[in-house]
């Protein structure tokens, strides 16, 4: 037992699935991992306290941030991303995003077994949107980007455009 921490959990067997909730009693900043997901495991590295942003230094927390997943019966996987980002200097950043990955079923197997693919060989893009109320920030709330996503065996990685 931790202090200042409650965990709970629900199994459904029948399913296959399950959920843990973890509450602090004070702000914390976590990661989260979900198992069972249509190609085996699926990690949430947005939600991973040490991810750092190259030009913003900052942190996704957790409360509050999620990935959506869908997966279509065309093979196509819908993702609905919104996080908060905490940056080194205490501005919290909105970031909503929307994308879809496909490609050749051989290439999209060798995804979910957590081998190493190039991303040429399918097709992975986002359209993120971004909100804050930080002045220093505000450059963001006017600008329209659209992302490349390379999904690595460590998680996935994002290349943001503005478009001008």
């Amino acid at each position: 037992m931790i202090p200042g921490l409650r965990v709970g959990h629900v199994t459904d067997a029948a399913g296959l699935t399950g959920c843990t909730v973890i509450l602090s009693d004070t702000p914390a900043v976590g990661g989260v991992e979900i198992r069972g997901w249509a190609a085996g495991v699926h990690g949430l590295e947005f939600l991973d306290p040490r991810h750092l942003v190259p030009t913003l230094d900052g942190v996704v927390l957790a409360g509050g941030s999620a990935d959506w997943l869908l997966l279509r019966a065309d093979g196509v996987l819908e993702m609905d991303l919104r996080v908060t980002l905490r940056t080194d200097d205490g501005a919290l950043i909105s970031m909503k995003s929307f994308g879809l990955r496909h490609g050749p079923p051989e290439v999209m197997a060798a995804i979910g077994r957590g081998e190493t693919v190039d991303p040429a060989a399918y097709y992975f893009r986002t359209t993120p949107r971004f909100e804050t109320a930080q002045p220093a920030y505000a450059f963001l709330n006017s600008l329209v980007a659209v992302a490349t996503g390379d999904r690595r065996p460590e998680g996935p990685t994002y290349t943001v455009y503005e478009v001008l």
